[in-house]
């Protein structure tokens, strides 16, 4: 437990964590690849290359440290985490190698006028505190995940059943368990975890489950990226009876109860959760709304199944935005979803509940939007592809 003149040497780096944080995670990332290359496979390198995870560990880092009095304060950042920990099977014996190579790259980064040993003693009370903390965490969705009808714990093997291509970018897999038992229930929202060899090196990856459970299989529904090993390699590689490795489904963005209305918007491979969402929400008579933006209509995935649904369920209105529609495209929009077509899309918006998902630069837009129209920040929900990051 840290004592307050620990918890005050912690807070005095904080400046330090504003102006050189990434470059010490950059850092950080650098020296467990090189020395723990087992962990590689834990860990998107798209994301390092790109930046994207150095920076979203910077950001957890200083928030950790900004609020080391009030851990409370970080709000759903640990839940977050722990889920997606969870995900793809973070093990206790992991933490030990991240702390080690922390510690180092505090030392080596922040320099030894500042990082003396008293400091370094305190970062290492710090990290085992949070350590502790998400350790407990994860071995109790673990458990539950055990437990559960149909659950599991570690891997389980799947086999493709199915294969449908959904859009020019988009394709849907249906896994099946090899051993022909259930599979658990889902909240809709959450994701599952793979792990599966690409050109000889293991590698696991989060995808959002883009259908309702059926008790026997799940789906995912994923977009090619350019230059993405794994979403190229389910494209191009897998056939219907290739095995891979699933983990329990996990996940804190999920659909909340209630009877007000129902706001889903996203854009491109965002609408993944967002479909499993609708089909649990449609059976109350809640009011949805469904809006989508698109780059043109090739690319744009379920749109024929969604006109169905809404033909078949008077409560649901869906709206279409195109950024770049081809010629022949039917969209009730062109350009970016503006604040302007949100408020007119929109049902009441002192009782909307808002989900939101996409690419971050739309996400942050969409919530600006809905901030400036007077959703109130609790009615707003958002979860990254990704590396969690902050929005504002």
């Amino acid at each position: 437990m840290l004592d307050p003149s620990q918890r005050a040497l912690i807070k005095a780096t904080v400046p330090l964590l504003e102006s050189a944080g990434e470059a010490l995670t950059t850092h950080f990332y650098r020296i467990m690849f090189a020395e723990y290359p087992q962990v590689r496979p834990l860990f998107n390198q798209a994301h390092q290359a790109s930046g994207e995870q150095p920076r979203a560990l910077a950001e957890g880092v200083l928030a950790y440290a900004r609020h080391i009095d009030r851990l409370d304060a970080l709000g759903p950042l640990v839940a977050r985490i722990v889920n997606k920990h969870v995900a793809l099977q973070i093990q206790p014996a992991h933490y030990p190698i991240v702390g080690t190579c922390l510690l180092q790259a505090i030392r080596e980064v922040l320099g030894a006028d500042v990082t003396t040993d008293a400091v370094i003693d305190a970062w290492a009370v710090a990290y085992r505190q949070l350590a502790d903390l998400l350790i407990a965490s994860e071995d109790e969705l673990y458990a539950a995940s055990a437990a559960a009808l149909g659950g599991w714990r570690g891997a389980r093997r799947f086999l493709l059943a199915r294969k449908v291509v959904e859009s020019e970018e988009i394709t849907s897999f249906y896994w099946r368990p090899e051993d022909g038992g259930p599979v658990a229930a889902f909240i809709p929202g959450q994701y599952v975890g793979l792990r599966l060899q690409v050109e000889g090196e293991e590698m696991r990856r989060t995808y959002s489950l883009s259908a309702l459970g059926d008790g026997t299989t799940y789906r995912i529904s994923v977009k090619r990226e350019p230059g993405g090993k794994v979403s190229n390699a389910l494209h191009e590689r897998f056939v219907e009876g290739d095995g891979i490795d699933l983990f329990p489904p996990a996940g804190e963005f999920v659909l909340r109860p209630g009877s007000h209305p129902l706001a889903l918007i996203s854009a491109g491979v965002g609408i993944t959760p967002a479909l499993a969402m609708l089909e649990a929400a449609l059976p109350s008579g809640r009011a949805v709304h469904f809006i989508h933006c698109a780059r043109h209509g090739g690319v744009h995935a379920f749109r024929g199944w969604l006109d169905g649904v809404a033909a078949a369920h008077p409560q649901l209105r869906r709206f279409y935005c195109y950024s770049e529609p081809r010629d022949g495209d039917q969209a009730d929009a062109q350009g970016l979803l503006t604040r302007e077509r949100l408020a007119a899309w929109l049902p009441d918006l002192r009782r909307v509940e808002a989900y939101f998902l996409g690419p971050r630069p739309f996400m942050a837009q969409v919530k600006r939007h809905l901030r400036d129209l007077g959703v109130a920040d609790d009615r707003c929900h958002y979860e990254f592809f990704g590396p969690a990051t902050a929005l504002e």
